[in-house]
């Protein structure tokens, strides 16, 4: 019989606490879920770019007209905040190549695994980023 360590499949595995913090396997597991998601974005920017390509129908009715380019401005849009989130995406995986991955940019303590699986992205410990809000808070009111 094998040994009782069995190699988990990449969607199996879970980062964990109780690991090393920042260990070959979590930096792998969150290197594949970047770029996973990353591959998601791209995909689903060419397809909207097709579609608009293909819908360059005239509406007769003004009506349609003003909800076909409404709908047409919130696709451009979403797809201008999802370009400025891969730009994230890359950065977390320049981080990932040069080891400051999950550690927080205002403290250099670690993230936390289940703030990194919730938001791959983050670059704030959860108490840095309630900080860096409760100050925009104070900084928007005045």
């Amino acid at each position: 019989m094998a040994a009782s360590t069995a190699v988990l499949e990449p969607s199996e595995y879970r980062p964990s606490e109780d690991e090393e913090f920042m260990n070959e396997r979590q930096l792998e597991y969150f290197r594949k879920k970047l770029t996973g998601w990353k591959d998601d974005i791209l995909r689903e920017s060419r397809e909207t770019v097709g579609h608009l390509q293909t819908e360059t129908e005239n509406h007769a009715d003004i009506a349609d007209r003003a909800s076909s380019e409404t709908d047409r401005s919130l696709e451009l849009r979403t797809r201008d905040r999802q370009r400025k989130l891969i730009s994230k995406i890359d950065e977390a995986l320049r981080r990932i190549d040069d080891g400051t991955y999950g550690y927080c940019e205002e403290t250099g303590e670690p993230i936390g695994v289940g703030r990194l699986d919730a938001r791959p992205i983050a670059t704030l410990s959860l108490e840095a980023q309630e900080r860096h809000e409760r100050r925009e808070r104070v900084h928007r009111d005045d």
